[in-house]
């Protein structure tokens, strides 16, 4: 954990690692708060109309024990790969805990996906049971009998058929349970990578993954936890940014989680939550934050007292800080990291750490660096891809039977995280995008968050893209697709305005040259924008 300093060379000059060599995420994160103070709040179940519901430690540890007998009982033993197919609600941690607990390998899964999303992940993992509603249940049943690992489905909205449910498969088992002994480096869960750029791999993380966010978590949320601090998320917690950013972390610092069931962000929902549940602490992914930004007069509206605000998964961007500095009272800490290896740059305001436009400075206990292609570390003002250092506690295992893909992750020491950044002067890192989305056009290589941050800064656009079609002349150009605000129509003015808006803010070769207008972003389950759906639409359209 972090200790108070004032100054973040202190800070990170003095921090050490001190991993144990036997460690067990479900055991830290109910079992030892349930023996002390079992009458603690876990989590909280908001609801828009009426009193919250409330899960304490002790009901966790209790609940989560009996669920490990109920799994064990059914044949469920160490290594084996068990599915979370859930929205945010109890149920969800409950399983989440039994699974470590039981030392299996837990698989969180998104409701949003379809069923071969499904089935690629549920195959590639050789899932051994899904617990899961029962709207996952049906997308189940047309899948079960291609998936010959699987063996046990149960739904939390009770029994049906061949499904078990979850209630009584809990109650039907005695809650006295003794959590198998993992060390730290056995795997605990598989998170699927968010597939922006090709078909997503089963990352692998052993049981100190927990133990290397938790100074992650806390240098954004301005060492958490403080009296009074209250967490919560719209992220799915089936992302690791939603199970690593907050929920686990949250549990084992003993900060109250709240869970809200939304089929789909909704910015003035996301107010109501946080303003009638009091939030203190909010992790908000860009993509989000943008979306508040089309809520008018906040401040006059909803009555909030967040604490912290930290953003991440993709670039914020400086309008989107500046609209929260102003219009939310508070300076939103960016931090940055992948499913591979998670929460290693971030941004702290109360250090003095905090940059418009930069995803923040390394975080204590993390090594992070440019590099060029031979791992070599690049001076300030270049770009080059931005890597970690292993061995790092919040590293990931390795890629789910896919040696050769983790080999391709590393040059050297150093894993290589697929992003292109420069590091400034003055130690801040700069997210320039994805190698697969910089845009290379007259010589220039143009990173498409900084133009995305342009574009929404616009008054008419509420989401933006841009990526590079093909151009006989400049090899590529700067397209950008725009879904618009309520309010605006499409039409060739408007197109023109967006291109002159981005051309007198920012640079000639870097302002969209087309301008297209759609109804919707395609996103990950993550938020996070899938541009090559744009570059495929824009390659198709032929040479400009």
């Amino acid at each position: 954990m972090l200790q108070q300093a004032d100054s973040y060379e202190r800070l990170y000059r003095d921090f050490r690692w001190s991993i144990p060599a036997r460690f067990n995420i479900g055991v830290a994160v109910s079992d030892g708060w349930a023996a002390h103070q079992p009458d603690r709040v876990a989590l909280i179940e908001y609801r828009a109309q009426g009193e919250p519901d409330r899960l304490t430690y002790g009901e966790l540890a209790r609940q989560s024990s009996a669920l490990a007998s109920a799994l064990r009982h059914r044949g469920i033993g160490r290594g084996d790969r068990v599915a979370l197919l859930l929205p945010q609600c109890f149920e969800t941690v409950i399983s989440h805990v039994a699974i470590y607990k039981l030392g299996a390998i837990a698989v969180p899964l998104a409701l949003l996906f379809g069923v071969e999303a499904l089935e690629y992940r549920l195959h590639a993992a050789a899932v051994k049971a899904v617990i899961t509603n029962a709207d996952g249940a049906r997308k189940l049943s047309a899948i079960s009998g291609r998936l010959p690992a699987l063996e046990l489905i149960v739904s939390t909205d009770g029994a049906d058929g061949d499904v078990a449910g979850f209630e009584q498969f809990v109650s039907d088992h005695s809650p006295v349970f003794e959590a198998v002994d993992t060390t730290a480096d056995d795997p605990a869960m598989m998170i699927f990578t968010s597939g922006t750029t090709g078909p997503p791999k089963g990352a692998l993380h052993g049981h100190r993954v927990l133990l290397g966010h938790v100074p992650g978590v806390q240098f954004p949320h301005e060492f958490l936890p403080q009296p009074g601090d209250l967490f919560w998320t719209p992220a799915d917690w089936a992302w690791a940014g939603g199970l690593l950013n907050v929920l686990l972390p949250g549990l084992y610092l003993g900060v109250p989680v709240v869970s809200g069931r939304f089929q789909k962000f909704d910015p003035e929902a996301a107010l109501g939550l946080m303003e009638k549940m009091r939030v203190k602490n909010a992790f908000i992914p860009p993509t989000a934050l943008r979306m508040l930004k089309t809520v008018t007069d906040v401040r006059k509206r909803f009555r909030l007292e967040l604490r912290t605000i930290g953003s991440g998964g993709e670039a914020l961007g400086r309008e989107t800080f500046e609209w929260a500095r102003n219009e939310l009272g508070i300076v939103v800490n960016e931090f940055y990291g992948q499913t591979e290896c998670n929460l290693v740059l971030a941004s702290c305001a109360k250090l003095g750490v905090s940059l418009s436009g930069a995803i923040g400075r390394p975080v204590p206990g993390h090594e992070v660096a440019v590099i060029d292609a031979d791992g070599h570390a690049l001076p300030p003002g270049e770009t080059g891809q931005i890597a970690v250092r292993r061995p790092n506690p919040v590293m990931f295992l390795g890629y789910w039977r896919n040696e050769e893909a983790t080999r391709r992750k590393f040059v050297g020491d150093w894993m290589t995280t697929g992003d292109q950044g420069m590091v400034d002067e003055d130690g801040y890192f700069h997210f320039v995008g994805r190698d697969d989305d910089v845009i290379t056009s007259s010589g220039f290589r143009i990173g498409p968050a900084e133009i995305e941050d342009c574009l929404t800064g616009h008054p008419a656009v509420a989401l933006a893209a841009a990526i590079g079609k093909p151009d006989v002349l400049r090899t590529e150009i700067v397209k950008a697709y725009v879904v618009l605000r309520d309010g605006f129509e499409p039409s060739e003015e408007l197109a023109g305005e967006i291109k002159v808006w981005v051309r007198e803010r920012l640079s000639a070769h870097e302002y969209p040259r087309e301008v297209a207008f759609v109804d919707s972003m395609p996103l990950t389950t993550t938020g996070k924008v899938i541009r090559r759906i744009f570059r495929e639409r824009a390659k198709a359209e032929g040479l400009g």
